[in-house]
This record gives structure tokens, sequence and C-alpha cells, in this order.
């Protein structure tokens, strides 16, 4: 049997996906800053309903433009974001951090009880002023940013939480999405989410950035 033919050029491909996205997704509840970012986030996981349970801070993708512009860093949880986000989308040539990997991580995470994911937050200090936070894996790496930032860690600009999952995923947006601790935020409610999903979203701060 042969296999059906299909379509071959990359650019129509993109054009009909985004195009898809457009006339099946409802962003009427969505501020209009968030569109291109609900439209890369459906593009990234083909779940179109995904749009509704899109939500962040009116002022997130203003911030985040202007905050890439300058120059901030990009903190990850987990290499898989890190490789996802396009570099050549960003405008200041961005340092894109992760720090899973770091040799100290697994001792700390056992010091403190913690996951590694969670214990690698702890050593985003250096440059967390102003950064730009993309978790798309581990709850626990967002529930220990929030507590870090109720230790009076320094803020970043804006905090996308992505974490996928059946235990913690959707508390721990929920409870960005209640308190986002004087950052700007975007979050997928609910249990999905992923590194996919966080890249996207990122990139889609990142491209409008530098049109």
């Amino acid at each position: 049997m042969a296999v059906p033919d299909y379509i071959r050029d990359p650019a129509e491909i993109y054009r009909q996906s985004f195009e898809t996205v457009q006339a099946e997704a409802d962003f009427s509840h969505l501020h209009p800053s968030m569109h291109d970012i609900a439209t890369r986030i459906i593009h990234a996981c083909g779940m179109v309903d995904s749009a509704k349970d899109l939500a962040g801070s009116d002022r997130a993708v203003e911030a985040g433009t202007a905050a890439l512009q300058s120059g901030c860093a990009i903190y990850t949880d987990v290499e898989m974001v890190r490789a996802g986000i396009i570099e050549r989308f960003l405008p200041a040539n961005n340092e894109v951090i992760c720090t899973l990997n770091d040799d100290r991580v697994a001792d700390h995470a056992k010091n403190i009880g913690n996951t590694r994911s969670a214990a690698a937050v702890d050593f985003w200090d250096e440059r967390l002023e102003g950064a730009i936070i993309v978790i798309g894996n581990a709850p626990t790496a967002l529930f220990r940013l929030l507590e870090r930032l109720d230790e009076s860690a320094p803020k970043p600009i804006l905090i996308l939480g992505f974490p996928v999952g059946f235990i913690g995923a959707a508390e721990s947006k929920s409870e960005l999405a209640a308190n986002p601790r004087d950052c700007e935020f975007i979050t997928l409610k609910g249990r999905r989410g992923g590194s996919a999903i966080a890249s996207a979203a990122l990139n889609a701060i990142a491209h409008g950035s530098k049109t």
C-alpha cells in the first residue's frame, strides 16, 4: 500500500498549521498580547482546547519582550526546555541557563529533602533579578521558585510556568496564578504542560521581540 500524498513544503505546512489554529481556537478570553503565545502553544501540542486553560498577567508579554531586548538571562528547569528555545529568535544573544546537571545539585537535593529539579533552583540567584524563568517539566521546581521568592530571593521579571503531570502540576500552576509574587506570569492551568509548550511560549515572545 502506497504512502498517501502529503505536503512537503515546510513553509506551506507552517502556513496551514497556523491557519488551522486561527480557525479552530477560541482566544476571546485572552488579552490580545497572548494570542501569538496561544497559537504557538497549540501548534506545539496539537490541542486546540488548550487555549481555554491559558492564563497570564496583562503585562507579561510586554515585560518579557523588554527584558529579552535588554539582554536578560533565561533560566530553564530542564535541558529539554533549553533545547527547545530557538536561539536565533533571541534579540540580544540572551544566555539560556539550566543548572539541573550542576555538580552541586544532587547533594543539595539530599540536604534539603527535595527533588534535583527543586534543588537546581537554589543556584539561580546570580542572575535571577530581572530574568525570565521557563519551567516545562517539574512542579517541584515551580514550587521551589515560589518558596524562594517568599524568602526574598531576587525577583525574575517573568515566570513561564508549564510543569506537567499528575502530582503537583495543577497545584503549582494554580499557586503561581493566584499569587505570582509581584512577577509577571503565563501558565497553562491543569495537568497539561511540558517542555515543548514551555519553550513555545518563550519562542513566541522572543520572535515578537525581534519584529
